[in-house]
């Protein structure tokens, strides 16, 4: 199963780019599903139909699905949910109030990963296209797989045997109720949830692809997302600029912009180089319909396909030599400055500026020394020392 997800800065295009994606994909066969993780939903404005939580056809074998946060919350907290009620009922708050604070911050983006899983994994669809939140929010959701992984074989182990231990102590000190089981196992199954969708969208036939307008703070953005998505292990096949204007028949007025656009292409190019980069022209109005969005996104991709895999090993790599084994991460654009390194033990700890990311090496190299580390070529690379040299350290 083929799995894209489109992400960008807010405004740039891409629902359109990821709805006319999919209509392709649907064209050619595909039993294709377009999933919006974005809390202001817009595949609705821009198929021009009604969509609702579960998959609406809109084309042969093309369908579209909002996410519907209140009603998977219910679905897949309910436990976790009910705890926190008893707690707070327990300290006096009134019922309604409760239920407004029980809705965790960050709740409607694990949702969203968990109906992408729910999909992913029903083997209803042959294509995924994936309409994700703006770049800020797609990062943290993103990255939340990892994060939650590391708590759980970390915390959560000796967090549960204590409450255990200590429930009928700790209930009658604090006067509320303590969790049950079935709270720690809502979480455990949450936790299993997000590491299958991890592994669905970093596996070898997903990918992210990134759009943009020709703008100097949009490219930016869009060069700062592409190095955390593969600092998270993700794959970036391709770049959209949207809305470039054509160079010919241009006035005065839209000279001014066209050279204004030409010099952010230029540099869109080279930061993006050995990664397809599509232009989509300026268009009068938004495509709405299945028949524009195709239109759209056929003018965009020329002749290449839009499905076509991805090829490689993927933004992480061991490479073994006489010097050692290297560990590899793909970080475009990242400079050595913005890089902290350091050693837990049989885990690494990988700074890219604000995004941090805990890598459980493999056994192989858990009790192998750092002997050294450098950036080069838009890439970190740490060196393992070989058992026989016992060389300690390394910072890049």
């Amino acid at each position: 199963m083929r799995t894209l997800l489109f992400t960008g800065k807010g405004g740039v295009g891409k629902t359109t780019a990821a709805a006319g994606t999919a209509t392709i994909a649907a064209a050619r066969g595909n039993r294709t599903l377009v999933l919006s993780t974005d809390a202001a939903h817009s595949l609705a404005d821009a198929f021009g139909v009604p969509i609702a939580a579960e998959p609406t056809e809109v084309e042969t074998k093309l369908y579209v699905s909002q996410v519907d946060a209140q009603r998977r919350f219910e679905r897949s907290w309910r436990e976790i949910q009910g705890y926190l009620l008893s707690v707070l009922d327990a300290a006096g708050v009134d019922p309604i109030t409760a239920e407004e604070l029980t809705v965790i911050p960050g709740a409607e983006e694990v949702l969203a990963l968990l109906e992408l899983r729910a999909h992913a994994t029903s083997g209803e669809w042959d294509v995924i296209v994936v309409d994700c939140a703006p770049t800020a929010e797609t990062l943290r959701l993103l990255a939340l797989p990892e994060a939650l992984g590391w708590y759980m074989d970390r915390v959560f182990p000796a967090e549960r045997r204590i409450v255990k231990a200590l429930k009928p102590i700790l209930t009658r000190a604090a006067g509320v109720p303590m969790p049950h089981d079935a709270v720690f196992d809502a979480v455990e199954r949450l936790h299993l949830d997000l590491e299958e969708v991890h592994q669905i969208l970093s596996g070898k036939d997903s990918s992210v692809r990134l759009v943009l307008t020709p703008e100097a703070v949009v490219l930016a953005e869009a060069r700062r997302s592409y190095t955390t998505l593969s600092l998270f292990g993700y794959r970036v096949d391709g770049v959209i600029a949207n809305r470039v204007f054509p160079e010919q028949g241009a006035d005065a007025w839209r000279e001014q912009w066209v050279a204004a656009q030409s010099r952010i292409l230029a540099d869109v190019h080279q930061s993006f180089a050995g990664v397809p980069i599509w232009l989509s022209s300026y268009r009068p109005s938004e495509p709405v319909g299945v028949d524009q969005l195709t239109d759209f996104a056929r003018a965009a991709y020329g002749d290449d396909d839009p499905l076509a895999t991805p090829v490689g090993q993927g933004p992480m790599t061991l490479q073994r030599s006489t010097a050692g084994t290297t560990l590899r991460l793909e970080l475009p654009f990242a400079e050595r400055s913005d890089i902290d390194l350091a050693r837990h033990g049989d885990e690494l700890v990988v700074t890219v500026g604000s995004y941090r990311r805990v890598l459980a090496l493999p056994a192989a190299l858990s009790t192998r020394a750092v002997a050294g580390a450098r950036v080069e070529h838009g890439a970190l690379q740490i060196r393992f020392a070989d058992p026989i040299e016992g060389t300690v350290g390394g910072h890049p």
